[in-house]
């Protein structure tokens, strides 16, 4: 199976994880698109082009929070709640990441540690960059 085609399926599977779900997307470490998206049906809060902004800023930041693993341990995941959405990033191998975005009804407080447990695998094996 082609890598990105696993992809998809995992972002799939997230996205079923919960109603309340938007979106799931494997960004690479250098904040470019890998696979998933929007959930059926859906559309995007905002445009494409702040879509590639925020994924770039999202890899930055991702980089950056390993300059605290020493004293803190690693990230698994952070969370960020919005006026409109819940966003969670979780840092993958190789400073790859998993964006995960929700409207602000879901049990924030299970739904990250489910995710958790579908990607597990890729938090250990690096994971093919485009």
């Amino acid at each position: 199976m082609d890598n990105v085609e696993e992809l998809e399926k995992i972002c799939k599977k997230i996205i079923k994880l919960d109603s309340k779900t938007r979106s799931a997307r494997f960004i690479n470490s250098r904040g470019h698109l890998m696979a998933g998206g929007m959930k059926t049906g859906l559309m995007s809060l905002e445009a494409q082009k702040q879509d590639e902004m925020m994924f770039m800023e999202l890899a930055l930041r991702v980089r950056m929070r390993h300059e605290f693993d020493v004293e803190f341990g690693e990230v698994h995941f952070s969370m960020s709640y919005r006026d409109k959405v819940i966003v969670m990033s979780f840092p993958l191998s190789n400073d790859d990441v998993l964006l995960v975005s929700c409207e602000k009804e879901i049990d924030f407080g299970k739904l990250p540690f489910k995710i958790l447990k579908v990607i597990e695998p890729f938090k250990k094996t690096p994971m093919k960059t485009f």
